[in-house]
């Protein structure tokens, strides 16, 4: 769903920056073994510095939730680097597909910071800085974890949209490294659901929420704990702002805009929305449908195109319950829309097939009864309205 691709201008200055790099963190990693001195303590407190990045969402469909990385900088050595986990391949085969069924992976990336600001700027997209307050240990064990997340047999992992992106990684690298349990201030293990998270991000393109929705699942309606809502960038930057470590370290101390750039509210560029086109479809079926009834006419051919369209889109959702990501295996739209009425045409267009309109009755009427549980796409009920008239004119006329 949010993705990041990273390309550095110069090939061979990213490789001389890199080994640089890690040549210094393994310096540090050795140097974290042994016990700091104050003396020491002093010198990583002045010059070494961790904060974390959040960017605003862009105006591709992949980029409307945001990014989250680290800014890595140690004065001594002129380093100064983003630290990244939102690399990606747009170009490998399947991409799509593999992305769907959540078998992508990404990968961590560490490259000058500077020309990860100049790549937000160009795209219109907002940078903030939050400051940590660190202190020199901690800092030491985040580097060495970077340090060792950076190693070519651990910088690519297994990307999962709602438990395992970008942001939670960045999170984590932090959390994770601290003397002390951090508690987020002021909020709450009953929030808001997966779906209602996501059509915050999605306000302003109602088809990607469709396209969102006829996917996720009843699980996505389920309601979400402060580290379930981490997933999205900008809920994590507002957590760290309450983070308070053990009670009495406030975990940010100040935040900086890095790109000052209004956050674009975002338009669909179709200009009916998915409402719009299932009332249409509503209008059509009804027109037809009295039509045949006054006629006596038989529109075998539009029961056939529907039957058609709802298969395939049938076929889709059924090939989601092998999908990786949990939040959509178990989707009550297949009650509607589901592959079984591809195999239904030929008998329904030669009018030898009776028993199957109880059946889509029958089945849209849970479709229906199921709302109770699950949040359906954006005019999916109204299609439903729709399919339910048809089938009840097809049972009429073969009787």
């Amino acid at each position: 769903m949010y993705l990041c691709a990273v390309k550095c201008e110069n090939t061979l200055f990213r490789t001389a920056f890199l080994a640089l790099f890690l040549l210094f963190v393994s310096g540090l990693k050795c140097y974290a073994q042994q016990e700091l001195t104050p003396e020491a303590k002093a010198h990583i407190d002045s010059t070494l510095s961790v904060s974390f990045i959040t960017c605003g969402p862009g105006g591709e469909a992949y980029s409307i939730y945001g990014h989250t990385a680290l800014h890595f900088i140690d004065h001594t050595n002129d380093t100064d680097v983003a630290v990244n986990w939102g690399i990606f391949d747009f170009n490998k085969p399947n991409f799509v597909g593999r992305f769907v069924f959540g078998l992508t992976d990404y990968l961590m990336g560490i490259y000058p910071f500077e020309a990860f600001l100049r790549e937000y700027e160009a795209e219109g997209r907002w940078v903030k800085e939050q400051q940590l307050n660190l202190t020199p240990e901690e800092k030491l064990r985040i580097a060495n974890a970077i340090w060792e997340n950076y190693r070519p047999e651990n910088r690519e992992y297994r990307y999962n949209y709602f438990y395992d992106n970008c942001t939670t990684r960045a999170r984590d690298m932090i959390a994770d490294h601290l003397n002390g349990k951090v508690v987020y201030e002021g909020t709450t293990d009953e929030g808001p659901s997966f779906r209602e998270l996501v059509h915050r991000c999605c306000a302003g393109y109602p088809w990607v929420r469709f396209g969102n929705d006829m996917l996720l699942g009843v699980k996505a309606d389920s309601r979400t704990t402060t580290r379930e809502r981490q997933f999205l960038p900008c809920e994590t930057m507002n957590d760290f702002d309450r983070a308070v470590i053990d009670g009495n370290r406030r975990l940010v101390t100040g935040t900086t805009t890095l790109v000052d750039i209004p956050e674009n509210p975002g338009e669909s560029s179709f200009p009916l929305s998915p409402r719009a086109c299932a009332l249409l479809l509503l209008g059509l079926v009804i027109i037809l449908t009295i039509w045949e009834l006054v006629a006596r006419k038989d529109f075998r051919w539009f029961d056939a195109l529907l039957m058609v369209l709802c298969g395939l889109s049938g076929i889709v959702l059924t090939l989601m319950l092998f999908s990786q990501h949990p939040t959509v295996r178990l989707n009550l739209q297949l009650l509607l829309l589901n592959p079984l009425p591809l195999f239904f045409i030929w008998p329904m267009l030669k009018g030898k097939c009776r028993w199957q309109y109880p059946m889509w009755i029958i089945l849209i009427c849970l479709f229906f009864i199921c709302s109770i549980w699950q949040t359906y796409a954006e005019g999916m009920m109204i299609v439903a309205s729709s399919l339910l008239i048809r089938n009840i004119k097809r049972l009429r006329s073969e009787k």
